[in-house]
């Protein structure tokens, strides 16, 4: 086929198929930014709704990725889930401001063993969470953000920030998706009137699926009404199938915290 051809049915498809588009790059949608105070500085990246309107409130999703996109570059972090967030139908679907901090090379979002089968919440947030913590405050402060509408979520050692941040702050979130994570179930009684949606691969080596299922277990016992994912057949990467769910997005942004 003539190249003039190939263009011509090129612009009669976009004609035709208007919804059809290119596949959303999440480094050309998040911009890179640094928060920094007197305990430490956080690289991270922002996505803004498409349309920003300061006279209007939009919610926040924070999300934590997983250990193998630590560092300092501040873009690697955006690897998984965040093309999803950034694809031009969720966008206007659910306009919202998106961060994705980079956690420093050898630090982690909770000080605790991935490895193991149970953990205690330790006494103290991460510096690294701390941080995050500290930058969602001070994102409310410059930008119009819905104080009822702040979700949370993380893959593996990003599930693990997930399942720690809203243990530590249960009344600041609207919803939490930990995805491959896993969290300490004796604080399942603070989170029954939390919204949450968990995720995990039923083969999953590096993160055992009965850290999420205990946990689900706990906040059952305990009242609460979590919802849980698990993939029959899907090992670490079960964040590929959560993030890409529409379901899950719809799920997410329906949630808000009472007046």
């Amino acid at each position: 086929m003539p190249v003039s051809s190939r263009v011509q049915l090129l612009i009669i498809t976009f004609l035709m198929f208007p919804a059809i588009s290119l596949a959303a790059d999440a480094k050309d949608v998040f911009e890179a930014r640094t928060f920094a105070e007197a305990d430490g500085r956080l690289p991270y990246r922002m996505m803004r709704p498409a349309d920003y309107d300061a006279k209007q409130k939009y919610p926040l999703v924070i999300f934590l990725h997983g250990a193998g996109e630590r560092g300092d570059d501040n873009l690697v972090q955006l690897v998984h889930g965040m093309n999803d967030f950034a694809k031009d139908e969720n966008r206007r679907k659910h306009p919202c401001f998106v961060i994705a901090p980079q956690c420093p090379g050898e630090a982690k979002w909770v000080n605790v063993d991935w490895s193991s089968d149970r953990h205690k919440l330790p006494a103290e947030p991460s510096d690294a969470l701390k941080l995050t913590l500290n930058l969602i405050a001070a994102l409310q402060k410059e930008f119009s953000i819905d104080p009822r509408r702040l979700y949370i979520t993380g893959l593996s050692m990003g599930g693990y920030g997930t399942w720690d941040a809203v243990s530590r702050q249960p009344a600041m979130f609207a919803a939490a998706v930990p995805v491959c994570g896993g969290a300490d179930e004796e604080q399942a009684a603070k989170l029954v009137k939390v919204p949450i949606w968990a995720f995990h691969g039923d083969q999953d080596t590096v993160v055992k699926p009965e850290r999420s299922r205990r946990m689900i277990k706990a906040l059952e016992a305990a009242g609460g009404q979590p919802k849980y994912t698990e993939y029959p057949g899907v090992g670490h990467n079960s964040w590929a199938k959560a993030y890409s769910d529409p379901a899950m997005m719809a799920w997410l942004f329906s949630q808000k915290l009472p007046d």
